[in-house]
């Protein structure tokens, strides 16, 4: 063995031992008579000391070690001097009598430390390094740890995990497939699983009645902080069940992960409607650990003579608690967030409510005291607090406003990383139009079941329908969504009617999935969680690349390995593709 303990291991108690270490020299200290070097690997740091009084020879060896050489030391457990309680080993280090370089390292580009000089491209081209580091490393075991008590929970609950096919057919449907050539069908593609979404429910038809699994998934799509082009699910499937049969269930390994994990117990995940959570938040994703909730002013601010609202769709306000003494400046920088084209808005309208109980307004020519009143007890405020306002089409005033209120929160501090808010989003919208194309799409998915009392309203009324569906909230991060699945083939060729599909079209695309239906297709429902998404609000990051081993960038490269790349024309004609130039 080229180590008798780690580096983190060895306390008060072990000293005297003979010991072997291995690892990597984190940083090196000539002290003249003495040298100390800090031996890293995975399990902590270890201090070695050199006595150039002892053994000079060593000590002027152990000077020549750069940062990140491998190392073998053999010595004995000593109590320290100048003990550092701030670390595991700080009361002992290592007095080395003999030690081997396994290997030698070239400077490393930027400083293997918790604070690092280098920037994020430069961490990406050597991730291998940056995964050294103790932050992506405290990640990489939460991730692990996530996946073991997930698979334990859903083992518990008699659920099996089965492995699904990762070269499929393609689908029109959802974001862009990636698609993948087969040389021995020229011509024809795989595609890579957005989700392995059909072969769960082919899995209920089977009889697998309790079907899980922790699913790598591909989505051809742009990229942002909580997207990646690869990403894993806890996909999951169960038949003989309601909603509420499933909300139950995974309410459960929710409260299980954040007891095992964060060691918190949480009760309470109150069940919100779609409609609700867009009046009350202008989201479908909620952050319920703070107030701000919206309050709609069209009837007390309408017929002033003030245009903007006089001709808005919807005027709709916050109020922010104790932030009347806001500065003009500070105004003027939310009125830039609100303009930015990420946001939306073309302006923003504020009211003071003062601590004398008089008001301050951007709009004050155009209402009274009397009105602002009004405005002010409809909004729940008091002395002392501000009152922000937006104007205009109602969907995109929803989502400008929400998007303030977000800002609010972090400027405030009121979105704290370990107050965990957790909720149940229901009874979304089955479809949604699409004007440029003129027709209804799934909000979900083609395969999720109509509320039972809707069902009527396919022949009539399609865009009313709510579907039997739900998502997970946590903190305002969708961490996981799903529904209860049509099991009925007529049903589902009359979705496929309303989105628009041929009887051929959907022979050819989900014939399968169809014809499973006809041998006794059980009741069945399902979700799926977005895994490094929970991993990122366990670790109260916003960026799931956190928690991915090998990320990509925001264009979607691997900029490590330089993927995607250019292949031979070899490769290109045994797959029978042809580049055309641009």
């Amino acid at each position: 063995m080229l180590r008798t303990h780690t580096c983190g291991e060895l306390k008060i108690a072990d000293a005297g031992k003979k010991v072997t270490l291995s690892g990597w020299v984190q940083r090196s200290r000539d002290l003249g008579g003495m040298t100390f070097i800090d031996l890293r690997d995975r399990y902590g740091i270890t201090q070695l000391v050199f006595n150039m009084e002892v053994n000079p020879t060593l000590c002027q060896e152990a000077r020549q070690l750069g940062r990140e050489y491998v190392v073998s030391i053999e010595g004995h457990v000593t109590e320290r001097s100048n003990k550092n309680l701030k670390m595991p080993t700080g009361e002992i280090e290592i007095t080395v009598e003999k030690f081997t370089v396994l290997n030698v390292s070239k400077t490393p580009p930027f400083t293997i430390e918790d604070n690092t000089d280098g920037g994020d491209e430069l961490r990406m081209k050597y991730r291998y390094l940056d995964l050294r580091r103790n932050i992506n490393k405290t990640n990489l075991e939460l991730r692990h740890k996530m996946s073991v008590e997930t698979r334990n929970y859903l083992s518990d609950q008699q659920f099996l995990e089965v492995e699904t096919p990762y070269l499929i057919k393609s689908t029109p449907e959802g974001a862009r497939d990636f698609v993948v050539p087969s040389r021995m069908n020229p011509g024809q593609f795989y595609a890579l699983p957005q989700s392995p979404q059909t072969f769960k429910q082919l899995l209920m038809v089977a009889g697998y009645d309790r079907y899980f699994q922790i699913v790598r998934c591909f989505r051809d799509e742009d990229l942002r902080a909580d997207r990646q082009p690869e990403f894993t699910q806890i996909d999951c499937e169960m038949s003989f069940v309601t909603r509420d049969d499933i909300l139950d269930t995974f309410e459960g390994l929710a409260k299980h992960l954040f007891k095992k994990i964060k060691n918190i117990d949480i009760h309470d995940f109150p069940r919100m409607s779609y409609d609700e959570a867009m009046t009350r938040y202008g989201s479908d994703k909620p952050d319920i650990r703070f107030g701000m909730e919206f309050v709609e002013l069209n009837a007390l601010v309408k017929g002033k003579d003030f245009k903007v609202f006089d001709d808005a769709e919807l005027v709709v306000g916050i109020c922010v608690k104790d932030c009347a003494t806001y500065t003009r400046k500070q105004l003027d920088e939310l009125t830039d967030f609100v303009r930015k084209p990420q946001v939306g808005a073309n302006g923003m309208v504020y009211v003071k409510y003062n601590e004398d109980g008089s008001f301050t307004s951007s709009v004050s020519k155009f209402y009274t005291d009397h009105d602002f009143v009004a405005i002010a007890h409809a909004m729940g405020a008091h002395e002392n607090d501000l009152m922000l306002l937006l104007a205009g089409n109602a969907e995109k005033t929803r989502k400008a406003l929400c998007e303030l209120r977000l800002e609010m929160g972090n400027r405030l501090g009121l979105r704290l990383n370990d107050d965990y808010k957790p909720l149940w989003v229901i009874d979304f919208p089955l479809l949604e139009w699409d004007e440029d194309s003129q027709r209804f799409y799934a909000k979900h998915h083609p395969f999720t079941a109509p509320k039972p009392e809707d069902i009527p309203l396919l022949d009539t009324n399609p865009i009313a329908i709510k579907a039997n569906a739900y998502d997970l909230v946590i903190n305002g991060v969708e961490i996981g969504g799903g529904s209860i699945r049509i099991h009925n083939k007529e049903l589902q060729k009359k979705m496929f009617e309303i989105l628009g599909f041929t009887d051929e079209d959907a022979q050819n695309q989900f014939g399968f999935l169809m014809n499973a239906f006809e041998y006794g297709a059980p009741p069945h429902g399902g979700i799926a969680f977005g895994f490094d998404r929970f991993c990122a609000v366990f670790g109260g990051s916003d960026s799931i690349r956190d928690y991915i081993a090998f990320p990509k960038n925001n264009s979607g490269r691997d900029v490590m390995i330089d993927s995607p790349s250019e292949i031979s024309q070899q490769q290109l004609g045994e797959l029978a593709i042809r580049v055309v130039s641009s």
